[in-house]
């Protein structure tokens, strides 16, 4: 039977795969350093496991640990292992930057969950409240495996699939495009998108004073409108819209701000993510 450690699993991304561990044929070991971590499993029924005797056991160990102590923590785990261990760590940062304790005879994987697409058609209750993923909305994963090993990527992808389950597909690419993925395209750019969406909104409510819910309305629906325009083709804007988009770039976007997709500027973000004065890669 394969093993699989959580390490970390008692924190927010650990709960959640190891949820869905937990309902798998893998034999799974819990690891957890903090109180209220080890109190929350213990009340899941959840037996804690030594961090380092669970990795000895093990085939995979997660990671799902902070991104600025995945260095360390691999540092402390990885000596331990045993051959063919797959260390699969759950974001692209710290692989990419050189942090990860390295063994030539072990094998690595990262592997971060899109999340239930905008445009998901969702039939259930249970759909519609899963907006995160992992539970009940289907839900693609990206993952990088740089090893030539197919066997180790068979099971990485396995247990990949049951971990962010339910999984549409998981699609495959180096740790530097999934870097380039997250943080660049989905945070630095969606996620910043997003809170000026809000910070607009909070605006035309508290300085404009437009009531809240006509405006809360009028943008959400708008969104909707504008992500389905623009990714998926789906009606054309009209000739004004296309003049106040047009000022909406030139006030508000930076004239160079494609830069952000440079390898240099992707150097920058992951280190200030990681809280290091530099990345370390080759």
């Amino acid at each position: 039977m394969t093993t699989v450690t959580v390490v970390g699993a008692g924190g927010k991304m650990g709960q959640r795969v190891s949820d869905n561990l937990a309902d798998s044929d893998y034999s799974v070991r819990y690891s957890e350093n903090s109180a209220k971590g080890r109190e929350l499993l213990a009340s899941q029924g959840r037996e804690v496991s030594d961090s380092a005797e669970a990795a000895r056991e093990s085939d995979v160990v997660i990671l799902a640990v902070p991104d600025v102590v995945l260095g360390t923590v691999s540092e402390a785990l990885v000596p331990e292992l045993k051959p063919g261990t797959i260390v699969l760590t759950l974001d692209p940062a710290a692989a990419y930057a050189g942090l990860l304790h390295k063994r030539d005879d072990i094998e690595y994987a990262v592997a971060h969950p899109c999340h239930p697409s905008v445009f998901l058609e969702r039939t259930t209750k249970e759909e519609y409240a899963d907006t995160f993923g992992g539970i009940a909305a289907p839900q693609e994963v990206v993952a990088a495996f740089e090893s030539d090993n197919e066997t180790a990527r068979e099971l990485a992808d396995a247990v990949i699939r049951v971990m962010y389950a339910p999984v549409v597909d998981v699609h495959w690419v180096s740790v530097k495009q999934l870097a380039v993925l997250e943080p660049t395209l989905v945070e630095t750019v969606a996620c910043m998108v997003g809170a000026l969406l809000n910070e607009a909104l909070h605006e035309t409510v508290h300085t404009v004073g437009v009531p809240e819910p006509a405006a809360r309305a009028m943008l959400l629906g708008h969104v909707q409108v504008a992500l389905t325009n623009t990714l998926r083709g789906s009606n054309p804007f009209s000739d004004a819209c296309l003049i106040a988009m047009d000022y909406g770039r030139e006030t508000i976007v930076k004239d160079d701000w494609k830069k952000i997709f440079d390898d240099g500027e992707l150097d920058k973000v992951i280190a200030r993510m990681l809280r290091i004065d530099a990345v370390k890669r080759s």
